[in-house]
């Protein structure tokens, strides 16, 4: 049986096509699901969102910073995750990840994380991820801390939405954390 390292059982990950400029132009209209996972922004016109997309084709790495589309294994697009902050030195990085609505809680985020987790800290040596996450984004936090992530940090009124100040979280998984992590989700299967 053929193994592919960016197909989980539910999703895959891989680069943004073109066409996907659709989805995310109509994600934008969720305010509350940009504001959970970055920010409310302006307004983008449909060539706005083509010429992003367009970018995101064209240069979807830099270095060890990635951005991908998440997609379920019948081919529908759910949503995205990016890495950032990447410093191959120190052994630490940084990840993002948003799900479209309509897709949330069905394990897509997890089993993305999981992904992109193994391949960072088994096939390029990193030794840390890091993740911030806003105070009001609850399912995040879920999700961190389902992962096995441990909150190292907070950042006191750092987000400024809906008028007023919130806290960021910081949360963090070693790679010996995330191998600890995988033994007992195995032992327990």
């Amino acid at each position: 049986m053929i193994s592919y390292m960016w197909e989980g059982s539910k999703i895959r990950l891989r680069p943004l096509e073109f066409g996907d400029w659709e989805d995310y132009h109509q994600n934008d209209r969720d305010s509350e699901g940009a504001r959970l996972s970055d920010m409310i922004h302006f307004p983008r016109t449909e060539e706005g969102t083509k010429a992003w997309a367009e970018e995101k084709v064209d240069h979807p790495v830099e270095g060890d910073n990635i951005w991908l589309s998440i997609e379920t294994l019948e081919g529908v697009l759910v949503g995205s995750l990016c890495t950032s902050n990447c410093d191959p030195r120190n052994g630490t990085f940084k990840y993002g990840i948003a799900i479209f609505r309509e897709h949330w809680r069905q394990g897509y985020a997890s089993e993305a994380v999981k992904l992109i987790l193994g391949y960072y800290f088994e096939e390029l040596r990193y030794n840390k991820a890091n993740a911030h996450v806003y105070a009001f984004n609850n399912s995040s936090i879920a999700l961190q801390e389902h992962l096995g992530f441990k909150q190292e940090g907070c950042l006191r009124d750092m987000i400024f939405t809906k008028g007023k100040h919130y806290d960021e979280y910081i949360y963090g998984l070693t790679k010996s954390e995330y191998e600890e992590w995988l033994q007992q989700k195995s032992t327990m299967e």
